[in-house]
């Protein structure tokens, strides 16, 4: 057992800006591109630069009220000029692990100034998800060795074998589960191998903590979760959920605690101590991308040289010979133009965090 990465995985913060010059963004502008890319039937977003930094303009609004919403590889900016607050931003989670929650946040406040907006009132963080990550070789515990002040509770099993353990529902959530497996089977984070040095026997414990527990601990800027963050996890960790090696005593809570919360209970008191990982995790994901479209190309490959060989009587061809063969049709197919226009798009996506 050995802990290998702790961070912030997820956080949400609403912005209170305004334009002292009248100038900022020019909403009615963007409002009639959303709708444009709307009519036109399309689901993709539009690549759109606002101030120092480029984004994707989507063609939709958001469920809980903002007209647009922009997105990055670092934010996914919901905004609106009537809305208060005006902009809600989620702090994307490969920018979380790269940068920092209080790098990202700096950054973003550098993007608003270029854009002609300033903070009128301290932002208000509604969101924020802790993260410790673990090499567990076996697991001995079950849904049975938690202790939790949450009355909900619940387990996801895939064949046979227990994936996560969650606990609560609303202000205070805990789920342990295998990263590993989440990754292979939802998210593709496999940067997070970078992080680890490993892609296998990981776990992660994981609290999202909402709005009104975030304000019950003072944490409502960016400032309090710097200075207030290690007794929110003392809490969490100490006091609303914990991990302990059952036995004949019928008092759940005397039970003694599991050597690997005892280890995170000791990681959370020197959390000041603690670095912050960093990693730039593009390449790793473009390269798990073209390892799948690699994959997927063999396959038609396969097609490719057992219609040639209907086609002509012949026998089995190589698959060098089956990329000449759909290389020639391919070659009456291009079109310099569209293919540069095409391309273009998709490096842009690419570098807007559209992987």
């Amino acid at each position: 057992m050995k802990m290998l990465l702790h961070g912030i995985d997820t956080l949400q913060c609403a912005y209170f800006l305004h334009a002292p010059d009248r100038q900022g963004i020019d909403f009615g502008q963007l409002a009639e591109l959303k709708e444009s890319i709307r009519q036109s039937k399309s689901k993709n977003p539009v690549p759109i630069t606002l101030g120092s930094s480029d984004f994707l303009l989507h063609p939709y609004g958001s469920a809980s009220g903002y007209p647009l919403i922009i997105s990055n590889e670092d934010f996914k900016i919901e905004l609106g000029e009537f809305n208060k607050p005006n902009f809600f931003v989620t702090f994307r989670s490969q920018a979380l692990w790269r940068e920092s929650a209080f790098l990202l946040h700096a950054k973003f406040l550098k993007w608003a100034v270029s854009v002609g907006f300033h903070p009128y009132k301290d932002e208000s963080l509604s969101r924020v998800d802790f993260s410790f990550d673990y090499d567990l070789p076996a697991i001995d515990f079950d849904e049975d060795s938690f202790v939790s002040r949450s009355s909900k509770d619940s387990q996801y099993r895939e064949d046979g074998k227990v994936q996560t353990f969650s606990f609560g529902k609303g202000d205070v959530v805990l789920r342990v589960y295998d990263k590993v497996a989440e990754i292979r089977q939802q998210s593709d984070k496999v940067w997070f191998y970078l992080l680890w040095e490993q892609d296998e026997n990981v776990w992660r414990i994981e609290w999202q903590i909402r709005k009104p527990v975030l304000k019950r601990f003072g944490i409502i800027t960016f400032d309090d979760l710097k200075s207030q963050q290690g007794d929110l996890l003392h809490y969490l960790a100490a006091e609303h959920d914990t991990l302990r090696q059952p036995n004949d005593d019928s008092n759940a809570s005397r039970w003694p605690l599991h050597p690997l919360w005892q280890d995170l209970q000791s990681q959370i008191e020197n959390l000041n101590h603690l670095g912050i990982d960093r990693v730039y995790g593009q390449n790793a994901v473009l390269e798990e991308r073209m390892m799948r479209m690699a994959i997927a190309m063999f396959g038609y490959l396969k097609r490719v040289a057992a219609v040639h060989c209907v086609q002509t009587g012949k026998g089995l061809i190589s698959p060098d010979e089956a990329l000449s063969i759909i290389g020639r049709r391919t070659s009456k197919i291009y079109e310099p133009l569209a293919w540069q226009m095409d391309v273009d798009k998709r490096i842009k996506e690419i570098q807007l965090g559209e992987w």
